[in-house]
């Protein structure tokens, strides 16, 4: 099922999708941190929320 581009938040909360530009900012704003941050997240761990989470606190990357 293709992404509805009129919400702004992503429809699968556990996967991280940075090649759409609504979903980047939305986990940005979760967690945070900036797109660069945030697409090396996805490059080191994958698309996996929790994963990202993690890997962010691991490297005080992620707001307190």
């Amino acid at each position: 099922m293709p992404d509805d581009l009129k919400k702004k938040h992503p429809l699968d909360r556990k996967r991280i999708n940075v090649n759409q530009q609504y979903e980047e900012e939305h986990w940005c704003d979760v967690f945070g941190c900036d797109e660069e941050e945030l697409r090396n997240a996805v490059l080191k761990v994958g698309t996996s929320a929790g994963a990202v989470e993690a890997y962010l606190v691991m490297n005080n990357q992620k707001r307190s």
